[in-house]
């Protein structure tokens, strides 16, 4: 069920609490509504499971975004995992959610049982979530959908720290949050962003990767504009 353009539900970006039915899909044929965390179906409407912001993306996936630390995995989330523990099939990845994920040794680009790589429990890995329900413990992949290792795998060196969802899908969202674009415009640095609450900095000045944590973490009740006179107060200091 493909669609073009699916009207947008009204509750986009208002508050909503679980049992709000915030789409009806006797009113919508021949369409497809992507659900992320905080969503259901029941029968013909979609209803809220948690409270927080709805949200929509391009073209039509829908969340409820919660400034909660807890993770509850979704299919095609993007989360930083750190390896506890491995087995000769799999990699056990804590994505902070309620059970430990396993990542595949073979979900890898051009993944063989002659070139499984070798991670230490305490590695960091930027993977896909690939499948997710309450019954099963959540897998990964560092592929994307076209089997590419994209911008998937281990990641070194630099500085992970922890935050919450809501903060995150901000950090994610488009146009570019006002924090990064603020930082982005004087400083270079590398992030990876999970979607479980974690995010991930490297720069080649400690310095710069200092700045630009310690401006992610401040940023999150701040609105654009004092998020930019924020990261301006921190360059000064730098300078």
């Amino acid at each position: 069920m493909e669609s073009r353009k699916p009207p947008p539900s009204p509750l986009v970006d208002s508050y909503v609490v679980p049992g709000d039915v915030v789409l009806d899909l006797s009113e919508m044929t021949n369409q497809t509504i992507k659900l992320g965390t905080g969503l259901r179906q029941e029968c013909d409407t979609i209803q809220a499971t948690s409270a927080g912001m709805l949200r929509l993306s391009k073209p039509n996936k829908y969340w409820v975004e919660s400034s909660q630390k807890r993770y509850v995995p979704s299919v095609e989330d993007t989360v930083l995992g750190v390896v506890v523990d491995t087995k000769p099939d799999n990699f056990l990845v804590d994505i902070k959610g309620p059970n430990v994920a396993f990542l595949p040794v073979l979900s890898f680009e051009g993944g063989t049982r002659r070139n499984i790589p070798k991670f230490e429990i305490g590695t960091l890995i930027y993977a896909r979530v690939v499948k997710a329900n309450s019954f099963m413990n959540p897998e990964l992949s560092c592929m994307d959908a076209a089997g590419k290792a994209a911008e998937f795998g281990q990641l070194k060196g630099g500085y992970m720290f922890d935050t919450s969802t809501g903060m995150s899908r901000m950090l994610l969202s488009s146009p570019t949050c006002p924090v990064l674009e603020a930082l982005g415009k004087k400083l270079s640095f590398e992030i990876a962003v999970g979607l479980n609450g974690r995010v991930w900095v490297n720069a080649p000045a400690p310095s710069t990767v200092i700045l630009v944590s310690n401006a992610i973490m401040r940023s999150e009740s701040l609105s654009g504009i004092k998020q930019r006179a924020m990261v301006e107060n921190l360059l000064e200091r730098l300078s």
